[in-house]
């Protein structure tokens, strides 16, 4: 009877997906200990400050710890904080519209909106920058000005789509459009490894929307139909999150684009498959 070699091509494959697993969830650190500590927070009675406030202070001292460690260098802090800006200023409308709510009070906390709510896209910041350097990430045929261009249209439809026309299917075939011949190549196990952008935007999406339930189980932030008792996020989240990720991605890979490995570009990638040949995949 046949039995695989713990050394053939099904086991090497079994080990990069456990490398790629593995690679991803220490991508997903920051993200990780946020949701931790909101998860805690609930759990913890009488607490002398309110629980958004305590919050901030914690996303405060989680940043700093990671910069500290080396897990995030100065460049990396400075996207996370303009992904806590671009956050908090989409905070503001759509609580203002009531798209969500954070129900608890705070005095950390302008026009319904804790500071800390930043933070939840500061985590998206920092898995796409940690992202970038474990996995050796490269953008191959990236066609910056236009992707940017789309990116910013996503970000300001997800505003103006409350008192015009939705153009969030257009901009999606738009994004289509201007990622098509784009590679995401990333390193796993020592083996170069690629997959379209658009289909990266997908995947991400759906962990995001996967997140954003457990994020509303724990109490980061309420939608009208959980006021009353939690309920599962609408799968239409998982397409709005789809898009709006081209926006963080689009920022970090502007800080890409002239720092050697890791960088984005065609002649740098084209140069670099020749001398990695058949090993990207």
């Amino acid at each position: 009877m046949y039995t695989a070699s713990p050394t053939g091509p099904l086991a090497a494959s079994l080990r990069r997906l456990f490398e790629f697993a593995w690679l991803q969830t220490r991508s997903c650190a920051f993200a990780i200990a946020l949701m931790s500590g909101v998860a805690a927070s609930t759990l913890l009675p009488g607490l002398p400050v309110a629980r958004y406030d305590l919050l901030v202070v914690y996303g405060v001292l989680l940043t700093g710890l990671f910069w500290l460690r080396g897990w995030e260098n100065g460049r990396d802090v400075a996207v996370i904080a303009v992904c806590h800006v671009i956050g908090l200023a989409f905070e503001l409308v759509k609580v203002s519209l009531g798209s969500w709510s954070y129900p608890e009070p705070a005095v950390l906390k302008f026009a319904g909106v804790p500071l800390y709510g930043g933070f939840l896209y500061a985590a998206v910041g920092s898995y796409v920058c940690r992202a970038w350097h474990l996995f050796d990430l490269e953008l191959v045929r990236y066609r910056p000005r236009a992707t940017a261009a789309v990116a910013a249209a996503v970000y300001v439809n997800f505003f103006s789509h409350h008192w015009l026309p939705d153009a969030r299917w257009l901009l999606a075939a738009a994004l289509l459009v201007v990622t098509a011949g784009t590679w995401a190549c990333f390193t796993v196990r020592g083996v170069r490894c690629r997959m379209p952008l658009a289909l990266s935007f997908v995947l991400i999406g759906f962990f995001l929307w996967i997140a954003e339930n457990l994020a509303t189980y724990v109490g980061a932030w309420r939608y009208p139909y959980q006021l009353d008792g939690w309920q599962p996020v609408g799968v239409e989240k998982f397409g709005a999150w789809s898009l709006l990720i081209s926006v963080t991605v689009v920022l970090v890979a502007v800080t890409r684009s002239h720092h050697g490995p890791g960088s984005t570009g065609t002649a740098t990638s084209a140069g670099r498959r020749r001398r990695l040949g058949p090993r990207l995949r």
